[in-house]
């Protein structure tokens, strides 16, 4: 089994100069980053956001030059247009309401259906897949996989500020995320089949068109023979985006190459994974969990992700992805893009800078990081 995968970013479409969310579709500006970039730029429910998403990778040198590639397009276009993209997990002032539907069928039957909640979901999250095209194995490994879900949404945390305020979250995105149906950690399912009978019966109730329309944390896609990780913020920095999706793609060749790992996971312990992803909602890496590799104990969430790294690690070895798994101890040690960035704001706020100026120092230094190096 070769465990390729492909990594999906979503950004908000802001002003050049201001920063400020531009609510407008930007018809031009994704075709011209399409020139640029060759391809892979997609508008989202909102006009507001765009989606970039790589070809399927078989290694993370191949992964992160298109990357590179993609949103050095949407820089290059946005210059050229007055433009530019954020990306994190919410912008730090926008307002939802503003917010404008782009014009597709698909989205269409989303507002239909969430109504007030669809522009609400103005939000930016990562997403990961990894092939398996066993479809029994797809079900066995999300399952398996949700105590360990919390780690990965601690390392990528980057939406602490909601309509220019201090949301007290270091994961406001979920919070927001999981007002919408069909969202949060998958239920226990045991079989292929039982994934199959739950979404027909759906499907024939006429609540969902097929499972596209089901947003849970981790998911079989419903395109792909993949396994979809939807748990992740955004990740204003290239490289966390890499480190978040090597931890996962080695994680799922752990799970598939050890079957006993969480083999007989509960009911109880999916309950206590929901409330280590809430606290990590809330507190981000400096949460302390309930120990998600089963002893009766707390622990940090840096200690938990380190753990999770030490069981990886040899998976990572033989998939090329040692050094983007080395990095999950940069991120513990520089913090995520929420702790950077509520030090920005924190600094400001002491020299003595009202609330928006502080705020506008905070949406600097995402646009900054958010280009980078491309």
């Amino acid at each position: 089994m070769e465990f390729t995968f492909g990594i999906e970013e979503e950004f908000f479409v802001v002003h050049e100069r201001t920063l400020l969310i531009e609510p407008q579709a930007h018809e031009r500006f994704i075709a011209r980053a399409n020139e640029l970039a060759g391809g892979g730029i997609h508008p989202e429910l909102l006009q507001c956001q765009i989606e970039t998403a790589t070809p399927v990778c078989r290694d993370f040198g191949e992964a992160r030059g298109h990357m590179r590639r993609l949103r050095s397009g949407l820089a290059r276009a946005g210059n050229e247009l007055g433009l530019t993209v954020l990306s994190s997990g919410t912008h730090p002032t926008a307002e939802w309401p503003e917010q404008q539907q782009t014009a597709k069928e698909r989205y269409d039957q989303v507002v239909s259906e969430l109504q007030l909640l669809a522009f609400r979901n103005l939000v930016c999250g990562l997403h990961v897949h990894v092939g398996l095209p066993d479809d029994e194995m797809r079900i066995d490994v999300m399952r398996r996989s949700i105590p360990f879900l919390p780690i990965l949404l601690a390392l990528s945390c980057s939406s602490p500020f909601w309509r220019g305020m201090d949301s007290g979250f270091a994961s406001y995105r979920l919070t927001s995320y999981e007002e919408l149906p069909r969202t949060g950690l998958p239920p226990l399912l045991s079989s292929w089949g039982e994934y199959e009978a739950y979404t027909e019966v759906l499907r024939r109730a006429g609540i969902i068109a097929n499972p596209s329309y089901i947003w849970w944390a981790i998911r079989p896609s419903h395109k792909y023979p993949t396994l979809e990780l939807r748990i992740a913020d955004a990740c204003t920095r290239l490289e966390d985006s890499l480190v978040i999706a090597a931890l996962f793609q080695g994680l799922v060749r752990a799970l598939v190459m050890d079957r006993t790992i969480n083999a007989g996971i509960t009911s109880p312990e999916r309950a206590l994974a929901k409330e280590n992803k809430w606290r990590v909602q809330r507190y981000g890496i400096e949460a302390e969990l309930v120990d998600p590799f089963g002893k009766q104990a707390s622990v940090s969430a840096a200690d938990a992700a380190r753990r999770l790294v030490d069981l990886v690690r040899p998976h990572a070895q033989v998939l090329g992805s040692a050094v983007e798994l080395d990095g999950v101890e940069r991120i513990l040690t520089e913090g995520t893009s929420a702790d950077r960035q509520m030090s920005i704001y924190r600094e400001a706020c002491q020299r003595g800078l009202s609330r928006p100026n502080a705020l506008a120092q905070v949406k600097a230094w995402i646009q900054e990081e958010t280009v980078a190096g491309c």
